[in-house]
């Protein structure tokens, strides 16, 4: 049972950013007390932690290295790698289940897996049972990172939703430095425990997420939804902080009552669904739920976040000691970057920070090919300083947006799989990428960054004609996103590919309750 003492936007606060502890008293007393960190930045902050960890172990003559036969530059990259295969894994495992069982079980079951899976990889000791290992943590975060983003795009207004999401990429990559940062101060310590310590270290951000989210209440759509109308109003009240039968309360619950009775015309939900053009779009959804996490995986900055040393130390021929610490100071460039979304991604949208990410990141690739190419130590530090430039980029673009944007395309009737097959897509994604850059990185040094440079700059014009905006809209809004048609949906011809105005929900329920006063 959730704790219904919070309210309002301590209850939005709590399932996405910080809360109140959970006492006695009530809230209003609580407000300046200590704060603990909730289950939606509780699950970014794992994953962060667990692109992060491996980066400093793999890759260097430590006892890492003496433990598992000194793996090759292949075997590293699938020590790292299959991680991800575990996360498809568990996406698929969340588009199946997820709707049936619902945001709440679906993250503390992915919670309970990961603690499964840190006991594994810490006891390791054969290179299979650190596979096993991996696989099983993934198959935790794949449903996490199915799971989190539609829990929170339910619980929260469209005015407040991209900055919240943006939040939780920020707590991603505090996640990801202090798994950098903690590799550099184990690497000085002799014996088993310079790596069984940080692996096992993500434990405990498993074990807070499956508490916090347990005081948490399931989201309002998803009950509604779902038969339970008393809980769900009940959710409803409290993360409106008004009374049951207050307008604004009443209000939300027709909006959902709309989206839902436009969605459930057709019956009981059937996969083939997801296949269905018209004027909903499924497969138009599915499609870019697809495309933005694909493109983000092949803007090349996993390569950056699970292989920074092994990069500057390969590509650029500097000292392992010096590769770890610039590998931490990358991923701090990363977190400040971070914090820019917050206050851009809901006042210049999805679209812009994406095109201006990618087109950065190009750029960059590009400065860091032509520096690599002259061999030179001075060149070499160059590059490194434009890997920093790279950080930003991404961090105000293309690290949160393909987080958000799937459960904001989707419609209520496949929010759940639509997240699901982005972030399947996402990890194989993920897999491949990670999996061919030790070797890539072997074989062809600076002229993978030449490859990386290219896709991104592809990717600008795919975004300004497929990707409709979606700031401020309402989720409900969201279902009449394609209402234009066209092969590009209506994206191409729209100002700014804005196909639909906010509270086009609100007007349909008000066109409704005329019809029904008509009637009568």
């Amino acid at each position: 049972m959730w704790d219904t003492r919070l309210r309002g936007k301590w209850l939005v606060i709590a399932i996405t950013g910080e809360s109140p502890l959970f006492s006695a008293r009530p809230i209003s007393d609580e407000l300046n007390n200590e704060r603990v960190l909730a289950c939606c930045c509780q699950g970014f902050l794992l994953l962060g932690y667990d692109q992060g960890v491996m980066s400093g172990i793999v890759g260097a003559d430590n006892q890492f290295g003496r433990d598992f036969g000194n793996p090759s530059p292949t075997q590293q990259g699938t020590i790292v790698a299959i991680y991800d295969i575990g996360c498809a894994i568990g996406s698929i495992c969340a588009f199946v289940f997820g709707e049936r069982l619902g945001r709440k079980k679906m993250i503390m079951t992915g919670a309970s897996i990961m603690i499964i899976g840190t006991a594994i990889m810490t006891s390791s000791t054969t290179r299979a049972q650190l596979y096993v290992g991996r696989v099983v943590t993934g198959l935790g975060n794949g449903f996490n990172s199915s799971s989190i983003p539609v829990y929170q795009s339910e619980t929260c207004g469209g005015h407040i939703r991209g900055t919240l999401v943006c939040l939780n990429s920020t707590i991603t990559i505090i996640g990801l430095v202090i798994a950098y940062w903690l590799d550099y101060g184990m690497s000085f310590v002799s014996g088993p425990a310079q790596w069984r310590l940080p692996i096992g270290f993500q434990a405990v951000f498993a074990v807070c997420l499956f508490f916090q989210v347990s005081m948490l209440p399931d989201s309002p759509r998803w009950l509604i939804a779902h038969g339970r109308e008393d809980e769900g109003m009940r959710v409803l009240a409290h993360l409106e902080d008004k009374d049951l039968d207050h307008p604004d309360v009443m209000d939300k619950k027709k909006e959902i009552d709309v989206s839902l009775s436009q969605e459930s015309a057709g019956g009981p939900f059937r996969y083939s669904e997801l296949l269905e053009g018209g004027p909903i779009g499924n497969f138009r959804r599915v499609c870019l739920c697809i495309a933005v996490n694909f493109t983000q995986q092949f803007t090349g900055a996993n390569m950056i976040n699970y292989l920074a040393p092994i990069l500057y130390q390969n590509t650029m021929g500097l000292s392992r000691n010096l590769s770890l610490i610039l590998g931490g100071a990358t991923a701090i460039t990363f977190m400040l970057a971070s914090f820019l979304p917050l206050w851009t991604v809901d006042r210049f949208g999805r679209r812009v920070l994406l095109m201006t990410s990618a087109t950065g990141q190009s750029l960059c690739f590009i400065v860091v090919s032509i520096l690599l190419s002259r061999g030179t130590t001075s060149a070499a530090y160059g590059a490194t300083a434009v890997i920093f430039l790279f950080q930003i980029f991404i961090g105000i673009g293309y690290l949160p947006i393909p987080w958000l944007y799937p459960a904001e395309i989707s419609t209520t009737r496949i929010r759940a799989r639509g997240s699901a097959i982005g972030a399947f897509f996402q990890w194989m994604c993920t897999f491949a990428v990670v999996e061919m850059t030790p070797p890539a990185i072997a074989n062809i040094g600076w002229r993978v960054f030449i490859v990386f440079a290219i896709l991104n700059a592809l990717w600008v014009p795919l975004i300004y004609a497929f990707f409709p905006e979606t700031q401020g809209l309402e989720l409900e809004d969201v279902d009449h996103i394609f209402e234009k048609g066209g092969i590009t949906g209506g994206v191409w011809s729209s100002p700014g590919g804005r196909t639909v105005l906010r509270h086009r929900a609100r007007a349909d329920v008000e066109v409704m309750e005329v019809e029904v006063d008509e009637k009568k």
